[in-house]
């Protein structure tokens, strides 16, 4: 109750700040001593809010839904403090916490610049429109509210629902308020633009903004990546992208942000391209608030794995209210503005920067048009695009951007002279083709990758020669050479990490070695870990270097088996081992008391008799032990038996109940004369290809069982080029922000 008290007070604070600065803005009034504190009522009572939520949590506060839907008493309290976000309705307060802090700050720095009455009305208004979502979605809704009917008023359940498991990762503690962080510096520019619309000032916003164009985009990249490596370190499958929709949509207004930083810097310097800077701005913002509708509004449900279930028709459509206001706003202001927007600077001569800068930035533009048509592509229709679609449409793309990266820095601003840039570019050239021509000796042989390898390479020498040249002069102004550099070792990590990166699935039996490529491999055995996961312990060498390698798999109610990689990181590459399944088998035949392993809707012979999986089934349990935290959770593998004169359905089942190993129930087959036991399950929710792996007891029989571990082998050449040019580009970020803040 005193959660919602404080989310109206700061409703009612924000939308006064907004009505007292838009008259003072127009000139009606000198309203803005009372904006002011209607700002800090704002923030203050969102601030309030957000203490009184997280109190909730640690305090174990069960009479709350929210609180009882992603926390319980077993996590600790770096977990249990990342459930503040993990939900709708706790992500929409972090967002707004992360606006409430940035409005004080923005609020010193307009003042300062006579900017504020224009500047932070806008911004308070998106603000208070993640007020209003708040108020309509609200986390301090009781249980009894949200489950009326199904739990009794003042009953208060004794443990919570809990985080889902793959949440349960230190990168859940640090990625999710990064990106948030993002999404709320996204408005700063997309309101300094309307404020310049508003004012008829078409020019000078830009120095005012640009610190926070730099900010919004190194943070929300740095969200993006950040979720890129836990995805690779934690999730198993292998990689740190995968086109995902939601993945897409935080990359979406990323990529429009790296072009309007590009396009500024061509009107700062020409008086060019001011009407694409303005809606630049605007479209990052608007991106922004419609990848939050992607990612919550339960469109893409049946598409992304990272989803939201549906909200609710009156938080669906205030989302959809969100974007249409503010899209309305920032391209209204523009419409109205058309005829002052007219280009007025002299035409763009053929080679110079600004014709490349202008250039680079269409070509991300087109990227992002592209991955925005993948990406809604399932809200029109039952149609998802394939990951391999935007690899072969962006490639190009990303080729031209990072030549142009190179290429811009070689050439002059209004001023062209072809032989000149030729010689400047001469040494760079020549080692870029060097490179291109050891990764083709090296197995490179696709002319696309080649050409991407050859653009990366340039850009790179290009920008370190340039970085000398200005540390001995100005090192204030390395920021965007060390971002380039950075950005084309990540380039060239990615093509070294996926084309010379090998990959097969191997199975290690017990105290076996095996040779596995250039290592041997051993399986020594497994070990419970924290938290109920076992870890399976891997010996490995190769020459004189031995380590053990430890992936993890674990049992969950909800989603089935969980899988973590175990990685060995050095300089030359990644060795990255996956777990699959831990099966059980004995060689030969399949017969009465042996193993067998089949695949969903597979059909084996098993002596004389066919055996067909046809499903999981899963137990039924009431809401009641779901709520007191205890009781077990049944799954049953549904087999079909036929010997050609009759046909029998039996399930063998696994119990798992709370904090304990599984107990396995064998169903008794008539035709086979044996019991059936179900020993592992492989529940692929991707693929399909989902197993099921049995024993056969025959009465007075003991098969001998082997211990297999099933992996997914990989390595992945020079990983670290990826992730340190990541490092490097965040880091040329950062210095470029503080020199821009200076100079603003």
């Amino acid at each position: 109750m005193l959660g919602t008290i404080f989310l109206a007070a700061a409703f009612f604070g924000g939308v006064t700040a907004v009505i007292a600065y838009y008259r003072t803005a127009t000139g009606a009034a000198k309203l803005e001593p009372l904006a002011r504190t209607g700002l800090y009522i704002s923030a203050a009572g969102i601030i309030a809010a957000s203490v009184a939520l997280l109190t909730a949590i640690v305090q174990h506060d069960f009479s709350y839904a929210y609180v009882w839907g992603y926390s319980s008493r077993s996590l600790p309290l770096h977990f249990l403090i990342s459930t503040f976000y993990a939900g709708q309705e706790g992500s929409f307060m972090f967002w707004a916490l992360c606006s409430a802090i940035l409005s004080i700050f923005l609020l010193r720095y307009t003042r300062t610049r006579n900017l504020e009455a224009h500047v932070m009305s806008v911004f308070l208004a998106t603000q208070s429109f993640l007020l209003l979502l708040l108020l309509t979605k609200s986390p301090f809704r009781t249980i009894w509210e949200m489950y009326a009917g199904q739990i009794a008023p003042g009953h208060i359940p004794q443990d919570g629902r809990g985080l889902n498991p793959l949440l349960e990762n230190f990168w859940m503690v640090v990625h999710p308020p990064v990106l948030f962080i993002g999404f709320a510096a996204s408005a700063v520019p997309f309101s300094f633009a309307v404020a310049a619309l508003w004012r008829k000032e078409f020019t000078l916003w830009l120095k005012s903004a640009s610190p926070w164009i730099l900010f919004s985009g190194l943070v929300l990249g740095l969200g993006i990546m950040l979720g890129a490596y836990w995805a690779y370190g934690v999730l198993g499958w292998g990689g740190y992208w995968g086109w995902d929709p939601v993945e897409n949509s935080s990359l979406i207004p990323w990529v429009v942000l790296m072009a309007l930083l590009h396009t500024a810097i061509v009107q700062k310097k020409t008086g060019q391209l001011v009407r694409t800077n303005f809606f630049l701005a605007v479209a990052a913002y608007v991106l922004v608030l419609y990848s939050t509708f992607l990612t919550r509004s339960g469109v893409l449900g049946d598409a992304s794995v990272h989803s939201f279930t549906d909200p609710g028709s009156v938080v669906y459509a205030l989302l959809l209210a969100f974007i249409a206001v503010f899209g309305v706003l920032g391209f209204g202001m523009m419409a109205s503005r058309r005829k002052e927007l007219k280009l007025q600077a002299p035409p763009m001569g053929f080679l110079t920067r600004e014709v490349a800068l202008t250039a680079g930035a269409a070509a991300l533009g087109l990227i992002a048009i592209v991955v925005l048509f993948g990406t809604s592509l399932p809200i029109f229709s039952k149609t998802t695009v394939d990951g391999a679609f935007y690899d072969a449409v962006n490639l190009p793309l990303a080729v031209a951007v990072v030549l142009l990266i190179g290429y811009s820095l070689r050439v002059k601003w209004e001023s062209e002279d072809g032989k000149e840039i030729l010689k400047k570019s001469a040494k760079s050239l020549i080692a870029a083709v060097l490179v291109a021509a050891v990764a083709a000796y090296f197995g490179l042989h696709e002319f696309m990758l080649l050409l991407f390898v050859f653009a990366s390479a340039f850009s790179f020498f290009v920008n370190v020669e340039l970085a000398f040249t200005i540390a001995k002069t100005d090192p204030r102004w390395l920021g965007g050479k060390i971002a380039h550099i950075g950005l084309a070792l990540f380039f060239l990590g990615v093509v070294t990490s996926a084309k010379y990166g090998t990959k097969q699935q191997v199975g290690l039996e017990l105290n076996i070695p095996k040779p596995v490529g250039a290592y041997t491999m051993t399986y020594t055995g497994n070990h419970r870990i924290e938290g109920g996961k076992y870890a399976f312990d891997v010996s490995i060498k190769k020459g004189a270097d031995d380590f053990v390698l430890s992936p993890v798999m674990f049992q969950t109610q909800d989603q089935g088996i969980m899988r973590n990689p175990d990685i060995r990181s050095t300089f030359t590459g990644d060795l990255y081992l996956s777990p699959i399944s831990l099966d059980e088998s004995v060689a030969g035949a399949p017969h009465a008391g042996d193993m067998v392993t089949l695949k969903k809707g597979e059909t084996i012979s098993i002596g004389a008799v066919k055996a067909k999986f046809v499903k999981f089934q899963m137990g039924q349990h009431g809401m009641d032990a779901m709520l007191s935290g205890g009781g077990g959770i049944s799954v049953g593998s549904v087999l079909e038996l036929s010997d050609g004169r009759a046909a029998e359905t039996i399930v063998p089942t696994a119990v798992y109940a709370k904090d304990s190993a599984p107990q396995y129930d064998a169903a008794e087959s008539k035709l086979l004369g044996a019991n059936v036991r179900l020993v592992s399950m492989n529940v692929d929710m991707s693929s399909k290809e989902s197993t099921v792996t049995l024993e056969i007891l025959r009465p007075g029989a003991a098969p001998q069982r082997s211990e297999i571990l099933n992996l997914e082998v990989s390595t992945k050449p020079f990983m670290n080029l990826l992730w340190g040019g990541s490092v490097l580009l965040f880091l040329g970020f950062i210095i470029a922000i503080i020199q821009r803040r200076s100079e603003a």
